[in-house]
């Protein structure tokens, strides 16, 4: 009689000799996408469920030379973007059959200290998301034949893949944006000044303004921070000649500035002062904060991501691929409207202006 304890030790080849099989067709019976028959099937599954098996993934990465395991590195998680794209992660490595390993804690800095942890579990692949790997590890990793992926980031070397949108043109879109509005003052408060998602946004916003005749822009440091983004919304906005348009570098930056303005200062939103973010994620689709933001397609993004690594791990070749994918001005409630270019597609409004 079943005692309903599983027993412990149980091996393929007991579950085998249990259902009168050979140790190949449990084999085939636990790995997704092998042929077995439905009878053989049954009978495996019936056996392994009696005896209490549960196949080892750990020996079977031994065996394999693959552990199944996708390391993904991200610096926070505070920014809701985030969250979303681990779940949509998760969801597509499923599929594939196989599974996310998470590090976290790498703000403002290079990923190589939790490098030697990746190797100690055997990583099929790695994605950054937020966050880099040195030159050298990145060298390491393709000397390893282990794929790696820059999600959101870019790199000035060739050898690492990257997915990523094209800030640089979400920036200027944003200018054009705050300009048809019939804004004359004009701010930036900035992510970490040191990544390439920064760098490029605010590098587009310039270029965008300057174009205009617009030269001057009032800037402050968030480094993607909740408190930083309130301490430089504080700053900013009490100015005798503070902004009447203000650009945000993400949305979770976006409605701390938000919240200032309003609750700390009395502004009023968008009358005294219009603000956009970036990412088109969380809060920023709220009705009590309805951001006007630079959306990142998140779904491709991460399809992208997953098809890099499964290409790369299939063939065992490491050549570098960049996807870079197109984002969309999403408008709401916290900026001025311009007279011309806001469009509805697929129940939202977009800002396409019509030299676009």
């Amino acid at each position: 009689m079943d005692s309903g304890v599983k027993k412990p030790g149980v091996t393929s080849s007991q579950v085998a000799r249990h259902a009168g099989v050979s140790q190949s067709a449990v084999s085939r019976t636990f790995t997704p996408g092998a042929s077995i028959s439905p009878k053989t099937r049954a009978k495996v599954m019936a056996a392994a469920e009696e005896l209490g098996y549960r196949p080892n993934a750990i020996a079977r990465s031994l065996i394999t030379n693959r552990s199944r395991i996708i390391a993904v590195v991200m610096a926070y998680l505070e920014n809701l973007f985030y969250p979303d794209v681990l779940e949509e992660l998760g969801r597509l490595l499923l599929k594939e059959n196989y599974r996310l390993l998470l590090f976290t804690g790498f703000m403002d800095r290079d990923s190589d200290p939790v490098f030697d942890q990746l190797m100690q579990y055997r990583v099929d692949g790695i994605v950054l998301a937020s966050t880099s790997l040195s030159s050298e590890l990145s060298e390491e990793c393709a000397a390893a034949g282990i794929p790696v992926v820059l999600f959101n980031r870019t790199t000035e070397r060739d050898a690492v893949s990257s997915v990523t949108t094209r800030n640089r043109e979400g920036g200027r879109r944003v200018a054009e944006f705050l300009i048809a509005g019939g804004h004359k003052r004009f701010g930036y408060i900035s992510g970490l000044q040191s990544s390439s998602t920064n760098r490029d946004r605010f590098g587009g916003y310039s270029e965008g303004l300057a174009e205009a005749g617009y030269t001057e822009i009032m800037l402050e440091v968030g480094n993607y921070d909740r408190a930083e983004a309130e301490a430089a919304a504080r700053k900013m906005l009490s100015r005798p000649d503070r902004p009447d348009a203000l650009f945000v570098a993400n949305d979770h930056m976006a409605v701390a500035v938000m919240d200032v303005a309003r609750h700390e200062l009395g502004l009023s939103i968008p009358e005294d002062l219009s603000i956009v973010g970036y990412d088109d994620v969380g809060p920023a689709r709220w009705t009590s904060y309805g951001i006007t933001s630079m959306s990142q397609p998140l779904g491709p993004m991460v399809e992208a991501t997953v098809g890099i690594l499964m290409d790369q791990i299939a063939s065992g070749e490491i050549e570098a691929q960049h996807c870079v994918l197109n984002g969309e001005l999403v408008v709401r409630t916290s900026a001025r409207l311009p007279k011309s270019g806001v469009v509805e597609v697929d129940g939202r409004r977009i800002y396409q202006p019509a030299q676009s």
